[in-house]
């Protein structure tokens, strides 16, 4: 037999090597799908008469906490935070205080525990253990909502007491507690049978007590009473092949503990310490005070070096805690200090309203000399643009200073609305008859009467109402002249056409409501929860909205004005006061034009907790963790079934 040549023993490798190779990349195995699995733990679950401090929980592979700090809970609570740790398979757990005696102590996990390298969530995974003769094992649960708007309230403490008293909310700290998720969900675990009371509490300070102003807290005026029972729930198994085919409905037998539906409703105090936050000059001719509450009168001030009588134009909201000095005299806002005393009510030591002395300077940002320059500077450039032009046989045509006013009339005029004129200066005369209202008959404009009103609550804001008719043209049309300002300027002439838009263009609401208090209030609102419109409802449980824009979707959402002040109102625990309820009808309408929609509205139909519609919560759930089911797109890849 003849010896192979070297060439052809050379090629018949290479093509060896070629046909023993895969097709494909190596794709490293399967991937890891399996949530690490409890192993032991010392002491072991639910031990009692357990007096270890340093608590050791195994699993079968290696472990990361994830977000710890947020997710696991200890209930009791403990004065100094116990050590959570991960070191291999294993979660250490140190605690610093002394053990209570004849306690069951809980670690609530919740999701927090995955593996290392994919990530898959152990699940709601607890441990217990007792330092007495017996483990309680009894659960609380429910939700805790924003009291003003219904929105679930993340990472409040939620906790129980024994002590019945109304003190021991602000002098003890919680017997049992837990702490919400994303959707304002609680469990309360590791509880004994009794009557508690429950209570929320966003704790800044981390004190587990009810003692400041600024902390929000929510409580039920009942006792929570806990209880268990067997119960049959039904569970389901999907088709894997048609996620929207189910298998097999089986009933799975399980303890329900109960209560488990409870709803906190959520709330800030109004604070009732009354003190100066802030005060400055924001610009030449005007300052601004900022008060920390809500006060029934204005401060009185007294220039020290200047004279305070007639000197200003004051402007304040509703609540008096914020007030706006505007400085009348265009000598005196060239000053660049002002100095005066201002005589309040504040809050002393002991809570009460007393009179207080402040002795304040309002100093200008940029003072004379720098103003001054600026102005030089101005005035050079503006010279030199006027040679520059001059040259080229151009002038530079100086406009006239105008009173600043913008005017609120569109083209095609709401039924509901009306025109608005807005300064950004305080007015000092307005002339009436320079400010003129025609509606168009045939091709003619006729003078029609019309009202000029200030605006109740907006500063520098004025509306002009007229008998408004549907598909009517109008003109606005104000003189030069006609609006003067404080500091001397007057207003430029104004002419403005608009249409009324006819009742065809709009769609209407009607509701009619069960279940409301004497004094309930309905607000209209819109995608972003804001209110558009509110009005009460009628003596015969009604609420109607008219020319509402088409194509625009509406929120609807009511509360019952206790005191019937027309604003909802806060509650308040010393007093015992719940904040006034909310309700929203779990419901959006997308308006169309020329169309009525009516609506009967059973506000305690749905569970408070199901009511806002997901779409306008700002509190957005976080995404549940789960298994990454990697294999399947794995062998597709492969070619694998």
């Amino acid at each position: 037999m003849k010896p192979i040549p070297k060439y052809i023993a050379l090629l018949l490798v290479i093509i060896g090597f070629y046909a023993c190779a895969s097709t494909g990349m190596p794709d490293g195995g399967p991937y890891d799908e399996t949530p690490p699995k409890f192993v032991r733990a010392t002491p072991e679950p639910n031990a009692t008469n357990n007096k270890r401090k340093k608590i050791s929980i195994e699993f079968d592979e290696y472990i990361k906490l994830d977000k710890a700090s947020e997710k696991v809970i200890i209930s009791p609570p403990q004065n100094e935070a116990p050590e959570v740790k991960v070191s291999g398979h294993r979660v250490l757990v140190e605690f610093f205080d002394t053990l209570r005696e004849n306690t069951t102590y809980t670690i609530d996990f919740g999701d927090a525990i995955v593996d290392n390298n994919e990530d898959n969530p152990l699940g709601n995974f607890a441990y217990a253990f007792s330092t007495g003769e017996h483990i309680d094992t009894m659960e609380v649960s429910g939700t805790v909502l924003s009291a003003d708007n219904l929105e679930p309230v993340k990472g409040i403490q939620v906790g129980l007491h024994k002590n019945l008293e109304d003190s021991a909310f602000v002098k003890l700290p919680f017997d049992r507690i837990s702490r919400t998720d994303s959707r304002g969900h609680f469990t309360i675990r590791g509880v004994a049978p009794g009557k508690y009371r429950i209570y929320a509490l966003m704790d800044g300070n981390q004190n587990y007590l009810f003692d400041s102003k600024t902390e929000a807290v929510a409580f039920l005026d009942s006792l929570v009473v806990p209880d268990m029972r067997p119960d049959v729930r039904q569970d389901t198994v999907w088709n894997e092949l048609d996620t929207l085919a189910y298998d097999t409905i089986y009933e799975v037998h399980y303890t329900r503990f109960l209560p488990d539906n409870l709803i906190l409703r959520s709330f800030k105090e109004e604070n009732p310490m009354q003190y100066l936050v802030k005060s400055e000059r924001e610009q030449l001719n005007r300052f601004s005070l900022y008060f920390s509450a809500k006060a029934d009168t204005l401060p009185t001030i007294k220039g020290l070096d200047f004279d305070e009588k007639d000197a200003f134009i004051i402007e304040s909201n509703p609540r008096n805690d914020t007030i706006r000095y505007w400085i009348k005299d265009t000598v005196m806002c060239e000053r660049d200090t002002l100095t005066f005393q201002m005589d309040y009510l504040a809050t002393d030591t002991l809570g009460q309203l007393v009179p207080k002395t402040d002795t304040l300077r309002m100093v200008n940002k940029i003072d004379k000399k720098r103003r001054m320059a600026l102005a030089e500077e101005a005035m050079k450039k503006e010279e030199k643009e006027r040679k520059k032009r001059a040259k080229k046989g151009d002038t530079l045509k100086v406009e006239p200073k105008f009173f600043a006013m913008s005017v609120d009339a569109p083209s095609s005029l709401d039924l509901n609305r009306n025109i608005v004129l807005k300064f950004e200066e305080p007015v000092e005369h307005i002339d009436t008859a320079a400010i003129h209202m025609a509606v168009k008959v045939d091709s003619l404009w006729e003078d029609i009467p019309f009202i000029l009103m200030a605006d109740s609550v907006v500063p520098r804001q004025y509306q002009i109402l007229a008998d408004w008719q549907p598909g009517q043209e109008y003109q606005l049309k104000i003189d030069s002249l006609g609006i003067k300002g404080i500091y001397g300027l007057y207003t430029n002439k104004v002419e403005n056409q608009l249409k009324v838009k006819t009742l065809e263009d709009y769609g209407t609401l009607y509701l009619n409501i069960v279940g409301a208090g004497p004094h309930a209030v309905v607000q209209l609102l819109n995608s972003s929860d804001g209110v558009v419109r509110q009005q009460p409802v009628t003596d015969k449980n009604t609420c109607d909205f008219y020319f509402l824009q088409p194509s625009t979707k509406y929120y609807i959402r009511l509360f019952n004005d206790d005191n019937n002040n027309g604003v909802w109102d806060t509650g308040n625990y010393e007093e015992k006061r719940q904040p006034e309820e909310v309700y929203y009808f779990p419901k959006v309408w997308e308006m169309k034009a020329n169309f009525e929609f009516e609506e009967t509205w059973d506000i305690h139909a749905v569970p408070l907790d199901k009511q806002k519609l997901d779409e306008i919560k700002k509190q957005k759930p976080d995404e549940a963790k789960k298994i990454k089911d990697r294999n399947k797109e794995r062998a597709r890849k492969l070619g694998r079934t």
